[in-house]
């Protein structure tokens, strides 16, 4: 490890986390035709509290008026039951993608990071963003959510332990599917990422406290963290600016090429 891989992978984890193209199946991309190694459990949680720190500050006024609907309701009326419900469907929407991580993180990261696996994965759930951007009526808004499509978005989000899936790609995929316009799939995505991140990184604390990390690596943790942090942002901010007047067709044919090279890299 070095500054310059440290502050590379805390880039592509902030870009990737909150682009649907996948941030795992790039990163195991990359350890697996660049040959570098990974970087071990604190780096990693490093790398995702970056990008946790990332949508906290871009999303936090929606974050405060949750936590003041829940600990305050009167300071904000009759929009109190709004949030507390939005809350709630945060809550419940995590819950299928804990399960799965509790039960099947180890083969995630283990059998499935395959390179023809994450191709497979980078294809498939590309052409399933695809057909749900053209096919979906982009009519409904996040207050128009229900139960069924907090149910939904939630049950696609455990896919996203598979690598190449996309964990923002395919929630928005869902929520596309559902009938929500573009805007309202990323942002409910985006909102979902929070709790699911910050139990990726608590999940793992105790096996870091337990091994403890390699001396002389607290810079490269910090770098790592600020460049997941800064690039998670932008990426966050780029994105919804992109759909008010795009699709997300680039991105899935995106997923595509790099499917592709993947196969033809394994080929040669």
């Amino acid at each position: 490890m070095n500054f310059f891989y440290a502050i590379f992978l805390g880039l592509l984890q902030g870009a990737t986390e909150f682009l649907p193209i996948s941030s795992s199946g790039h990163l195991a991309l990359v350890e697996f035709f660049l040959g570098i190694e990974e970087a071990g459990l604190a780096f990693d949680v490093a790398l995702h509290l970056g990008t946790l720190c990332a949508v906290i500050i871009y999303f936090r006024r929606d974050f405060i008026l949750m936590f003041t609907a829940m600990v305050k309701p009167k300071a904000l009326g009759e929009e109190a039951g709004s949030q507390r419900l939005l809350a709630l469907y945060i809550c419940l929407g995590t819950i299928p993608a804990a399960v799965a991580g509790f039960f099947l993180k180890e083969t995630a990261e283990t059998t499935l990071r395959a390179p023809l696996f994450i191709a497979a994965s980078l294809a498939g759930a590309g052409l399933l963003l695809l057909l749900a951007d053209n096919l979906g009526k982009h009519q409904r808004s996040m207050k128009s959510m229900g139960f069924a499509d907090v149910a939904v978005i939630g049950l696609s989000q455990a896919l996203a332990l598979m690598p190449g899936v996309s964990r923002s790609g395919i929630t928005m995929t869902a929520g596309l599917m559902r009938g929500m316009n573009r805007m309202a799939a990323a942002r409910f995505s985006f909102l979902l990422s929070a709790p699911i991140i910050l139990g990726a990184g608590v999940y793992n604390f105790p096996a870091i406290i337990k091994h403890g990390s390699e001396p002389g690596q607290l810079g490269f943790y910090v770098v790592g963290f600020m460049a997941a942090a800064v690039s998670g942002y932008l990426v966050i901010a780029f994105l919804l600016q992109f759909i008010q007047t795009h699709s997300f067709a680039v991105f899935a044919y995106y997923r595509f090429v790099l499917a592709g090279l993947v196969l033809l890299l394994q080929i040669l």
